[in-house]
């Protein structure tokens, strides 16, 4: 029916007078356009060569399933990575919807912007001055420091950030920090330091911002005030001021439809697996074991955990303003509109669970990992879990998948070496060369497989990984 139809309008055309050559030759065109017209449907590969392939989205009655309408996706995005609040995963989505499309990163010269210290724009690397050279995406650890932020970033950037529960906060960052922290490191076990934590905490010591409100100090507001409402009113308006959009980690998918309508984003830019999480302990212990460590255990009653809510009153405050927001925004939205969201969200992140990754999408412990390329950073107590991707995966799929598990550490690696080849290093603000840090430091303990990385600050960044894997990941720099 199709052919006949063509043939038709090829003699209302007046085709019929053509020689067999140029009838030829007009079929040769139209089987060209309609392969072109397919290419832009399926946006295959070829057409733009030099970037990442992505996933394709599965299909959607709804018409804003994947796309916004008219609207313009934002690319000048500035998220403020706050600790132990699934922040890791976050950047994991602005890694990749930058990369696919080509947009510079503001990225540290290490592997945090200068912290626990407030952010200087100097801590950009590739950074010249005011607006010398504008960046599209910033989202690596700093406290925040607005005017100098403003130096690096475009006048229209979106600026967004995450909170989580303080006392879940407490229980992971204790975990993770028990070795870095001198009030953690001193307390046998988190309910021990909530019973009295004046006992263990002194905040002159360095690292000791981990130990409370560690939220409000990301956010580079004074986190050793004593309380007060005023206090509180003041930070929270501050913040309101600074963020057009406040995440929950407990509410991770709804925030992500917020977040994809805020940025007016595909839905298939938002979707993601859990990155950086934490190994549970099994059932019936009460604690967690790390490698060559006594137990940490972190059990605790209702008592403790209101006296770390107390104790972090501040960031307490700022989650309660802050999760009231939320569902003020999510009200807006309308809440059978999330719910068909969301149900998407997870009908696309579990149909690429099973496209990409091994053992059902169960993370592992990241010394079964056989790629030591994609094995997540390990700190204090805790194992960090990782995946494996699928076996047989094409080249394309594969590479997109890779991206979506690729841990933080490694990730900022590539596009670090990406954007600033080695034999092309840009000067640093002032035309001072960039001095390349972090160093080196090297423990070689029992054969040489113990190695330690310090951060410009003296951040240990890598622990208990093997002299062949850094070396290789050295190399790549």
């Amino acid at each position: 029916m199709v052919f006949r139809r063509s043939a038709r309008r090829m003699r209302w055309l007046g085709c019929y007078r053509l020689g067999p050559i140029w009838k030829a030759l007009l079929v040769f065109v139209v089987i060209a356009f309609a392969g072109q017209l397919l290419g832009v449907i399926f946006n295959k590969s070829w057409m733009q060569p030099e970037r990442p392939h992505s996933l394709y989205a599965l299909p959607s009655e709804n018409s804003q399933g994947d796309s916004l309408g008219s609207c313009q996706p934002h690319t000048h995005i500035m998220f403020l990575k706050t600790h132990k609040t699934a922040s890791s995963t976050v950047l994991n989505l602005l890694y990749r919807f930058g990369e696919e499309r080509g947009l510079k990163f503001a990225l540290p010269v290490g592997y945090q912007f200068g912290y626990p210290l407030p952010f200087i724009a100097q801590r950009v690397k590739g950074y010249r001055g005011p607006h010398v050279a504008e960046f599209d995406i910033m989202g690596n650890h700093m406290r925040f420091n607005k005017p100098e932020v403003e130096k690096v970033m475009p006048a229209d950037t979106f600026y967004f950030s995450i909170l989580r529960d303080p006392v879940a906060l407490a229980e992971s960052s204790y975990a993770y920090y028990k070795n870095v922290a001198p009030a953690f490191r001193r307390a046998k076990g988190l309910g021990e330091f909530a019973d009295n934590p004046y006992k263990y905490y002194d905040p002159r010591l360095r690292n000791n911002h981990y130990a409370r409100n560690l939220m409000w100090y990301d956010f580079g507001l004074d986190h050793t005030s004593n309380f007060s409402l005023a206090l509180v009113k003041r930070g929270v308006a501050a913040v309101r001021r600074n963020f057009k959009l406040i995440l929950i980690s407990e509410y991770f998918d709804q925030s992500m439809v917020l977040l994809r309508h805020a940025l007016c984003w595909p839905l298939d830019a938002v979707v993601s697996f859990s990155l950086n999480a934490r190994q549970q302990m099994p059932s019936g212990r009460s604690g967690w074991v790390g490698k060559a460590a006594a137990p940490a255990p972190l059990a605790l009653t209702d008592k403790q955990r209101l006296k770390l809510r107390e104790w972090n009153a501040l960031d307490w405050h700022l989650y309660q303003a802050f999760n009231l927001t939320f569902w003020q925004d999510v009200e807006r939205f309308g809440r059978s509109r999330m719910e068909s969201e969301m149900a998407l969200l997870r009908t696309k992140r579990e149909v690429l669970t099973r496209i990409c990754l091994r053992d059902g999408g169960r993370p592992i412990e990241a010394s079964r990992i056989r790629d030591k390329t994609i094995r997540p950073f390990q700190s204090g107590l805790v194992k960090i879990l990782g995946y494996e991707l699928q076996s047989g995966l094409d080249n394309a799929t594969w590479e997109a998948c890779l991206r979506m598990i690729r841990p933080e550490i490694q990730y900022k690696d590539l596009l670090d070496l990406r954007q600033f080849p080695r034999a092309q290093q840009p000067p640093a603000a002032g035309g001072l060369p960039v001095k390349r840090e972090p160093s080196i430091l090297r423990d070689e303990d029992r054969g040489g497989k113990r190695l330690v990385e310090k951060d410009w600050d003296g951040t240990i960044l890598f622990r208990n990984q093997s002299l062949e894997q850094v070396d290789s990941k050295v190399r790549l720099r």
